[in-house]
């Protein structure tokens, strides 16, 4: 069995290293993550608008820009388990309807 070498066992490290340093930051800092998911977001937007009262957002040409250009809003359409909470919670509905207000002001 060969022994690897210590430049190649930094290497490993390092990329070991900046692979959890990625992780945390994007896991721990919504205005830091390193990227979208842009497949799971247009694959939640399109589950979504199967229902009527996001469709009616979606035509709506304000909104609908928020859900394709705003990092915020494309970063919480990212999570399955918000689009979840939307689909079944009237509560966590009106909370996103108002989030996307407040994003739209801006």
């Amino acid at each position: 069995m060969k022994k690897k070498s210590k430049s190649c066992m930094r290497s490993g490290n390092r990329k070991m290293l900046k692979d959890l340093l990625d992780f945390f930051l994007r896991l721990n800092s919504p205005g830091m993550f390193i990227g979208l998911d842009t497949k799971t977001i247009d694959r939640h937007i399109k589950e979504l608008n199967e229902h009527r009262w996001f469709n009616s957002l979606y035509e709506d040409e304000n909104y609908r820009k928020l859900f394709f250009t705003n990092l915020q809003v494309r970063h919480y359409l990212e999570s399955k388990r918000r689009v979840n909470k939307m689909i079944n919670n009237p509560l966590f509905r009106e909370k996103f309807i108002i989030f996307l207000e407040k994003q739209r002001k801006r």
